[in-house]
């Protein structure tokens, strides 16, 4: 949620911002009326209540001089009628403004976060910029196949199954298979909470409502969600763990020179990708449920940019690690998420598309999520409470990890090499075959 101030002073920054964010005509128009209207409504009720506090006093003096000036007695009475009407007129006024401000406040809730100044303007992902550039895009001296027809041909992969079990958009891993992803959550926690600082949890994957708000996918993305009840209790399945992580701090006030804090959790994530049907309808790409590892920030503003620049050194270091080619990208402003100040996409290499695919977003939210679920910190014991930046970024998509594993390192008989970061998680274990140095899934 935006400053309030962008519905008083900045609504001209704020229409040119939404502009930039592909925000449609129609929300821009509603908040600009609605916003000139409250500031009228203001001017006009402080008016109001300036002339009813002066006549009010001139009542006062009147009705002093009413034993002895019937006249003054008269003009003293002819005064409160006209402040009864202007009390009404007040009262009018008020009610209209209340209403005003609580769809000010709904709308505030579905308006997307104000980008930084050093974020490329543009409408979609085409106006992204490349920052960073890791490894050569594998070439094959063979037809690269894609990953569901290596990981169907391996026995590790069954989608028909999975089918027959949950419908559409849905995987399961068999074997060797379920002990690569599970290798991959492990080695990325490792990273993570060793090398990178980052300290791990294992968090609820049912939410409730208010930390799906306090995040922002609600209420503008509800349709994007996996919802359940039981009797009258509401809980949506995490789409990421960015959610509950973030809000392990709702509502709190951080001691002096706690922060920042890094926190990382694997979790299973559930997504109905509503608008997306006809995309990557074949493989492990868009899944109603994948497997993620998530890295979460809550940092002094001041330091937040140095912040993301390190979460997105963390997210390439795995991608190193794994041997895979790829690229990062500074998002612009159309194509950022909702929450997001500035996005940085990771995008590795797969060989039977030919290009780079997303497998990591980092992003500053700046203050945007402390607000909606006030995040605030205090730089000494006797300082007022102020609101903390959250980060949050993938460190990885598990599932597209696995995809570029099986592609990359493909041979032409449909075989899989596993990268070296990934042989003492797996050495051993039924389905891998060693051969010198190297760890092999073959049929």
């Amino acid at each position: 949620m935006l400053d309030t101030s962008y519905f008083q002073d900045k609504v001209t920054d704020l229409e040119t911002a939404l502009k930039n964010r592909n925000t449609s005509g129609e929300v821009i128009s509603s908040l600009t009326s609605l916003s000139r209207r409250r500031k009228e409504l203001i001017v006009q009720t402080e008016g109001l209540k300036a002339k009813r506090n002066s006549v009010t006093q001139e009542i006062a003096q009147l009705k002093g001089k009413a034993k002895s000036d019937p006249a003054a007695a008269a003009e003293a009475d002819k005064k409160v009628i006209e402040m009864r009407a202007v009390g009404d007129q007040i009262k009018g006024f008020d009610e209209e403004l209340k209403g005003i401000e609580e769809k000010l406040n709904d709308l505030a809730l579905r308006i997307p976060n104000i980008p930084h100044s050093s974020v490329p303007v543009g409408a979609d992902l085409e106006h992204n910029k490349e920052v960073h550039k890791w490894g050569t895009p594998t070439k094959l001296a063979f037809e690269p196949k894609d990953h569901t027809s290596i990981g169907e041909g391996l026995g590790i992969l069954d989608f028909e199954r999975a089918g027959k079990i949950s419908g559409a958009r849905f995987a399961l891993y068999l074997g060797a298979g379920a002990a690569l992803e599970r290798a991959l959550i492990q080695f990325m926690l490792d990273t993570h909470t060793v090398d990178h600082g980052y300290r791990e949890v294992i968090p609820p994957f049912l939410v409730n409502r208010e930390s799906m708000t306090g995040t922002g996918q609600l209420p503008k993305f509800e349709e994007d969600l996996f919802k359940t009840g039981l009797a009258d209790r509401e809980l949506f399945l995490i789409p990421t763990s960015e959610v509950p992580l973030t809000n392990m701090y709702r509502n709190d006030i951080v001691d002096p020179g706690k922060l920042p804090i890094y926190l990382t959790a694997y979790s299973p994530c559930f997504r109905s990708e509503a608008g997306s049907y006809g995309k990557d309808t074949r493989g492990l790409i868009r899944q109603h449920q994948f497997q993620k590892v998530e890295m979460v920030k809550i940092a002094e503003p001041e330091k937040s940019y140095e912040e993301l620049e390190k979460m997105v050194k963390n997210a390439e270091k795995i991608l190193e690690l794994l041997e895979l080619p790829y690229r990062t990208m500074l998002l612009c402003t159309g194509d950022m998420g909702f929450s997001a100040s500035k996005t940085y996409d990771l995008e590795v290499w797969l060989p039977s598309q030919n290009t780079y695919r997303e497998i990591s977003s980092c992003s500053n939210c700046e203050d945007f999520q402390a607000r909606r679920a006030q995040i605030r910190y205090r730089t000494d014991a006797n300082a007022k409470p102020k609101l903390a930046h959250t980060l949050n970024g993938s460190g990885l998509a598990v599932g597209r990890a696995f995809v570029a594993i099986l592609e990359n390192f493909q041979d032409a008989h449909g075989n899989v090499r596993i990268p070296k970061a990934l042989n003492r998680y797996l050495e051993g274990k039924p389905g891998f075959t060693r051969e010198g140095d190297a760890l092999w899934i073959k049929k």
